[in-house]
């Protein structure tokens, strides 16, 4: 069912609620070198959703539209990963999984052994291991990764920026305490600290009204 919803659960970039808009209306993010499609379906996510998952995030790859190292979700790494859960149609989610996986968009992607399984492979690259982290509401709850652990690559300072703006704003969190949650990932760790990223966040808050701000697709 094409509109029967289900929770997209963002701990990377897409935390900030204006550039996941980039992946539901099409357009560049303020900082990202690459503009997204947008979805068939552009409308805003019917609900958010502040929450945490276990595992952790780390760093690895190299990203097309910030360089450097991308978020990736293990379920495996110790403590609990901070995120956002959107609630998006399942067309809307199989659009941002393909946007993700750099497809075009419009394919309905078959998301039934990862509902049903935990885990489902839709391809052998980055961002195209669905895996599903639990259930709100009765409608479960998925977000997509890499299929295995690669080696850890440190991420840019407008790709942090990004994600400390996210994180402040989807939980409320200081600088410092954004900072220091970075700072302490696989691949981050050991080039950048927290002191360094918290000079990034403070002077890219979400309150200038430019982090993350999505130029519309024309």
């Amino acid at each position: 069912m094409d509109d029967e919803p289900l929770w997209y659960v963002a701990y990377g970039s897409n935390l900030f609620r204006e550039r996941f808009r980039c992946y539901l209306s099409g357009g560049r993010p303020e900082g990202g070198a690459r503009r997204q499609a947008g979805c068939r379906d552009p409308r805003p996510a019917r609900a958010e959703q502040s929450i945490t998952v276990p595992g952790g995030i780390y760093f690895a790859h190299d990203s097309r539209t910030w360089g450097g190292g991308m978020a990736f979700y293990d379920p495996d790494l110790p403590g609990r990963a901070a995120a956002r859960a959107y609630l998006l149609t399942r067309r809307q989610f199989c659009d941002v999984l393909s946007q993700e996986m750099h497809r075009d968009v419009g394919t309905d992607h078959d998301l039934s052994q990862a509902i049903a399984h935990g885990r489902q492979r839709v391809g052998s690259g980055r961002y195209e291991t669905v895996l599903k982290v639990g259930e709100r509401a009765g409608r479960p709850m998925l977000t997509f990764t890499s299929p295995a652990p690669a080696p850890p690559n440190a991420p840019t300072a407008p790709y942090l920026t990004m994600l400390g703006g996210g994180l402040r704003e989807a939980h409320g969190w200081s600088a410092e305490r954004a900072a220091s949650y970075l700072a302490g990932r696989p691949g981050a760790r050991g080039t950048w600290t927290s002191r360094d990223i918290g000079a990034l966040l403070r002077l890219g808050r979400p309150s200038s009204g430019r982090l993350g701000s999505c130029h519309e697709r024309r």
